[in-house]
C-alpha cells in the first residue's frame, strides 16, 4: 500500500494532490513528460494572450536549429515572423498551434535545462485568467516544489 495515501478509508484524495504525489514519486524521465503534458493541457484551456506568452517563454532557451526539429517547424517560421532579437508570438500564431506541438516543444525545452519551466509557474501564477484553472494550479504545485526540491539539493548535495 502506498505510505502517502491517505488514511481515511472512503475519502477520496482530491486530483491535485493526487497529481502532486504521483508526479514526486515517479522516475525523472516520467515527471518530465507529466510536466509536458500538463503545460499541454493548460496551454490548451488558456486564453490566447496567455498562450501566446507560455510560447514565448518556452521558445526563448531555444536556437533555431532545435525550433525547426519541433512540430515540423512550426516553432521556428513563428521564430522567423518575430522581430529580431526580441521575440513575439502573435495571438494567430498561437491559436493554431497544437496541443501536440506544445507538449513536444516542452520535451525539448526540459533537455536544455531544467530551470526552464521555472517561469512557466510565474506566468501562470500572475494571470488571473487562469485562476479558476485546476490544471493551471496543478502545475504551479508542481513547478514550485520542483524548483524547492532542486534548489535545496543544490544548497545541500548528498
Amino acid at each position: 500500500m502506498n505510505s502517502n495515501a491517505p488514511d481515511f478509508p472512503g475519502k477520496v484524495m482530491p486530483v491535485d494532490q493526487l497529481v502532486r504525489q504521483t508526479y514526486a514519486s515517479a522516475r525523472p524521465e516520467v515527471q518530465d513528460r507529466m510536466l509536458a503534458q500538463l503545460v499541454g493541457k493548460v496551454y490548451e484551456t488558456a486564453p490566447v494572450t496567455l498562450q501566446s506568452s507560455l510560447l514565448e517563454h518556452l521558445m526563448r532557451p531555444l536556437g533555431v536549429l532545435a525550433l525547426v526539429s519541433i512540430a515540423n517547424g512550426t516553432f521556428a517560421k513563428i521564430r522567423f515572423r518575430s522581430s529580431w532579437p526580441d521575440l513575439r508570438v502573435q495571438m494567430a500564431d498561437a491559436q493554431n498551434v497544437q496541443v501536440s506541438d506544445v507538449i513536444a516543444l516542452v520535451d525539448r525545452v526540459q533537455q536544455v535545462s531544467v530551470e526552464a519551466l521555472d517561469g512557466v509557474a510565474q506566468i501562470l501564477a500572475a494571470s488571473p485568467l487562469m485562476a479558476s484553472s485546476a490544471a493551471a494550479a496543478v502545475l504551479v504545485a508542481v513547478l514550485v516544489n520542483r524548483a524547492r526540491t532542486r534548489i535545496v539539493s543544490d544548497t545541500y548535495p548528498t
